[in-house]
């Protein structure tokens, strides 16, 4: 690997930390405290400050920023950060923020994540690996998002949110309620409209898993009972399996945020 190339234009902190292979385009700022692992590209324009850290192989294009303190009144300049993992492609004015005292110090985003134009993730929001954020997306504090979820353009996610792991998000939508694993949701305000089947084949779930997740999801989201005797009655029928254990755990484990239902009540799809 070569050693980090740095535009003549670009500005460049004393203490920051650039790996092997680093790349640094016209105009870009790097504060004191960032930190950039190997073969890291900002292509121009870039501005990352605080205490940052980039993982290897990410690329950032123009007029991102990165780093810049919360848009939290409560935020008092603790040393707070941002933690981006590998791989990971931050398009065009998008914008992350560090997390602060009053939440986890940290704003973390996984490997492999796709945050594209105009995107915004907010103070001390936790984002899985292999996310996707389509143009104009809107992460607010707080909130926290699974492995492998998409979501469409323009959406919204009330601070607080939990989106469980293989959901997907319609576009424009406005999320108020945590978003069960595997779930898909739509609408202002959204409403849970079925699982993301399109999403499991994709990525070669097992077709008997599936069946068996959406015979779950018929019973756990039916207009009979109470929401938890519908949940207790899942996790028993299903208890050697794994994918609606993980939905029974993330409903059981909901506090800030209501779980967001079916419109009807007892959508099946």
């Amino acid at each position: 690997m070569s050693s980090p190339i740095v535009h003549p234009t670009a500005i460049v902190g004393s203490g920051a930390q650039l790996g092997q292979g680093v790349k640094i385009g016209p105009y870009c700022i790097v504060g004191d405290n960032v930190v950039l692992r190997d073969n890291v590209e900002l292509l121009s324009h870039v501005s990352i400050d605080g205490h940052t850290e980039l993982g290897a192989d990410s690329r950032v294009f123009p007029f991102a920023s990165i780093g810049h303190e919360p848009q939290d009144r409560k935020y008092h300049g603790e040393a707070s950060r941002v933690e981006i993992g590998e791989r990971c492609v931050i398009r065009e004015s998008a914008t992350i923020n560090p997390g602060t005292e009053g939440g986890g110090m940290v704003t973390r985003i996984g490997n492999d994540c796709l945050i594209m134009a105009g995107a915004h993730v907010a103070h001390d929001a936790i984002l899985g690996n292999n996310v996707i954020m389509a143009n104009y997306v809107g992460i607010a504090g707080h909130c926290q998002i699974g492995d492998n979820v998409t979501f469409g353009g323009m959406c919204v996610v009330h601070q607080f949110t939990r989106v469980g792991a293989h959901a997907f998000v319609g576009a424009a939508s406005m999320v108020d309620g945590d978003i069960i694993p595997y779930g898909m949701a739509v609408g202002n305000r959204a409403s849970l409209t079925g699982l993301n089947l399109i999403g499991l084949k994709r990525r070669k779930f097992d077709r008997e898993a599936i069946h068996r997740l959406r015979a779950a999801y018929r019973l756990i989201f039916a207009s009979e009972g109470t929401l938890r005797e519908r949940v207790e009655d899942a996790a028993e029928l299903f208890k050697n399996d794994p994918l609606v254990q993980d939905v029974v755990a993330f409903i059981a484990a909901a506090s800030d945020r209501p779980i967001l239902l079916p419109r009807n009540g007892h959508d099946v799809d």
